[in-house]
């Protein structure tokens, strides 16, 4: 994508895709009422209309919880992500790459994001306005489906979990000063780096993980019986941990993949997002 957005026109099919206007740029159009929709897919998930006002608006899923507009979804995915692909923006809340792609050239040529390429990949970061907008728009989310204390409630038992959890992507990475391989001369606070070579170490951190899982379980139900949009924490937790103890390391503090660890900061990262707290006040909620 050059400067701007791309536009979204209906296929053959009714569908819509994804192509540049004269000028080489991408921009989506309005439908009928002169507002922007996203349609369900094929297995009938929701979709976000406009109301008489041409506003969107969203609805509770069959579970009574509320359901976040697709747009909204994306843009807080992309919050997350800092700097992201389609495909892994769409990951995040498990939304369709195709429409993921058609909201993110929405946001694009709405100013709320820009698109970089990076190593010849297609990126996406928000810009300063996209980002200030997006908080006012979850903030609206939150009070006009009545769930902040809930998610607040929520965010403070997550908040209670986080030091179990730094500790424990510490002892991962270096050895405790009580393991019999810790070097005086090591990194840090005097531990050696952790090679992997003592599988009985690693297991022993591993069933920490299994336990401080166990307690995360409780603040996604707490936060997926108001909000659908964090179902697609549970599952994503779930693959981390079965690949960490299917002997595959990298998915417990690796960076840049879907480790335990990333999901971990995403989810600390939407709480944030989601309530309007700033990293620096944490503790006073």
């Amino acid at each position: 994508m050059s400067d701007t957005a791309h536009r979204s026109e209906p296929d053959a099919s009714g569908s819509h895709r994804s192509e540049p206007d004269a000028s080489g740029s991408h921009r989506s159009e309005p439908d009928a009422s002169g507002s922007h929709r996203s349609e369900p897919d094929a297995s009938g998930s929701h979709r976000s209309e406009p109301d008489a006002s041409g506003s969107h608006r969203s609805e509770p899923d069959a579970s009574g919880s509320h359901r976040s507009e697709p747009r909204l979804l994306v843009w807080l995915a992309l919050r997350l992500k800092g700097l992201g692909e389609v495909d892994d923006v769409a990951a995040v809340h498990g939304l369709d790459p195709d429409e993921t792609e058609w909201l993110l050239a929405e946001l694009d040529a709405a100013g709320h994001c820009m698109f970089r390429e990076v190593g010849g990949v297609p990126k996406f970061i928000l810009t300063p306005t996209g980002r200030d907008d997006g908080e006012a728009a979850l903030a609206a989310e939150l009070d006009a489906a009545g769930t902040r204390e809930t998610v607040t409630a929520a965010y403070r038992d997550f908040w209670t979990l986080n030091p179990k959890m730094l500790l424990l992507c510490t002892d991962w990475q270096v050895l405790s000063e009580d393991h019999p391989a810790a070097d005086t001369d090591g990194p840090g606070d005097g531990g050696r780096l952790n090679d992997h070579s003592d599988p009985d170490y690693d297991a022993a951190i591993i069933n920490r993980l299994e336990s401080l899982h166990g307690e995360l379980s409780g603040v996604l139900d707490q936060l997926c019986s108001v909000m659908a949009r964090y179902d697609n924490y549970a599952p994503r937790f779930a693959e981390a941990l079965t690949r960490l103890q299917a002997g595959e390391l990298d998915y417990l503090t690796k960076p840049m993949m879907p480790s335990y660890h990333t999901v971990w900061f995403e989810l600390h990262e939407d709480l944030l997002a989601t309530l309007g707290i700033n990293r620096a006040d944490e503790g006073s909620v």
